[in-house]
């Protein structure tokens, strides 16, 4: 028998923000399973938070630029902008990132040697300088392919009158309907800031489809069947996770407070409400009071993740009824600044997900059973509303009042809906069965990850 030729060391380059810094550091770990080098890059900002929040958790490595993480090696890059700068002005950020990071990757793809980028396709505007250099390019998906798929087809929707025809449309049926004024480049900001956004994620979308030999997507067969049958191309090997027993770290970028869980040890099974809006949503002050007071009506345990900058000026600090609340739901509902979301979703007592249906977010929930209230807020979350709430059928969405508002009162009767609707529970344990079948030995997402494996080894 000949010696096994030695797995090849491969970068790993995700876009900055942690719904795709979490799926790409997962499927980095289940490289790493499989014998590879990798190194793993992110932004500098991105790079410090990280290892901040790991140094939180248990003390971590000097910071010397690069770390060690479970046998990943971490690297960073700058962004383009300067320290203090907002990073939440999205056109600006984009704009600076697509300028920046290209020519940084491509030094550090000579300093490193590596024969394979795994980029995410949303940083695509570097694929070409790995090319040029000789790498080899996968691209990663870490949204829907359904987004990815919408996202193929733009010039020809272009071409038949859109963005001018109004209403919603689909690609296919069984496909989320789009709408024109809520598609995967719409952010908030001005036009102009839209153009930017539109510009670089078709700019993106079209250099993973010359560059990259193989696109692959955080999704699996049985949750997106309509859309990877259309688009044949884009291989689903999800639901990602690093490991079964959820001990390894994912890259979060925010301290976890694992103080939740044996708090939710002490809560019924299926009892606990958990909010969470990941890590981009931000809300005006009114609303945020609306679904704090929402949630007390209830009645129902909740645990509640307000992370900093979740609300518009973020000064809940100074506003007395924020603590009045707090003090009349202590004991029956829990307020932490991040949390394992993953530990939380698994945990016998949650009943409901109260979510901005961002696609990591929402398949963590399938993954584990999760019934869902959707609440998107920008990008492809309305897409992936439109999947838990029309086509999975595993819950309900909000529905603001004219003013664009969610009521106390239309918070707490959807929660009531969701969390004692057993038909909606049943679908969910229906599609958490799937998924599990499809990451299993011989399931579609296992053998996808094994020909994934495969190409890199060649």
């Amino acid at each position: 028998m000949g010696t096994p030729t030695a797995a090849p060391h491969v970068m790993v380059l995700p876009f900055p923000a942690q719904g795709h810094v979490t799926p790409l550091m997962e499927l980095s770990h289940r490289l790493v399973d499989r014998g590879f080098q990798v190194t793993f890059v992110s932004t500098e900002p991105v790079h410090a938070l990280v290892l901040d929040a790991m140094r939180s958790s248990s003390p971590g490595p000097a910071g010397d630029g690069s770390a060690q993480l479970n046998g990943i090696r971490l690297a960073s890059v700058p962004d383009g902008l300067a320290d203090g700068a907002d990073r939440r002005d999205l056109s600006r950020f984009l704009d600076a990132l697509s300028l920046c990071v290209p020519g940084h990757v491509e030094r550090l793809i000579r300093e490193t040697k590596v024969e394979w980028l795994v980029g995410d396709v949303n940083m695509g505007v570097c694929f070409q300088a790995a090319r040029k250099l000789g790498v080899r390019v996968a691209a990663v998906f870490p949204a829907s392919a359904a987004c990815l798929g919408t996202l193929f087809k733009v010039p020809q929707l272009i071409e038949e009158g859109f963005p001018k025809r109004h209403g919603l449309f689909e690609l296919a049926p069984g496909m989320p309907p789009m709408c024109p004024s809520q598609m995967p480049w719409s952010i908030d900001g001005d036009v102009a800031g839209q153009e930017v956004a539109y510009q670089l994620v078709t700019r993106n979308t079209q250099a993973a489809r010359v560059h990259a030999e193989v696109i692959v997507c955080n999704s699996f067969r049985d949750a997106e069947a309509a859309a990877l049958e259309l688009f044949p191309s884009i291989l689903p090997i999800g639901p990602l996770f690093a490991d079964e027993e959820l001990m390894r770290p994912v890259a979060q970028m925010l301290p976890e407070d694992t103080g939740c869980l044996p708090w939710l040890d002490a809560r019924a099974d299926g009892s606990v409400v958990y909010i969470a809006f990941g890590s981009f949503a931000i809300v005006n002050p009114r609303q945020f009071e609306e679904l704090a007071l929402g949630l007390e009506r209830t009645g129902r345990p909740f645990l509640w993740v307000v992370r900093p900058g979740f609300t518009a000026g973020n000064e809940l600090s100074k506003q007395a009824w924020f603590d009045e609340f707090q003090c009349r739901v202590a004991g029956r509902g829990m307020v932490v600044s991040w949390c394992p979301q993953q530990k939380v979703l698994a945990h016998r007592a949650v009943a409901c997900f109260v979510s901005h249906c961002g696609w990591n977010s929402t398949m963590e929930g399938v993954r584990n059973g999760a019934r869902f209230l959707c609440w998107p807020y920008f990008v492809d979350q309305f897409a992936n509303r439109s999947y838990v709430c029309d086509i999975w059928r595993t819950g309900l969405a909000v529905s603001p009042g004219e003013d664009g508002v969610v009521t106390k009162e239309e918070v707490s009767s959807k929660v009531d809906r969701v969390a004692g609707d057993e038909g909606i529970a049943d679908r969910a344990r229906v599609l958490k069965d799937a998924a599990c079948r499809c990451v299993a030995e011989g399931g579609s997402s296992h053998e996808n990850f094994n020909r994934f494996v495969h190409l890199l080894r060649g």
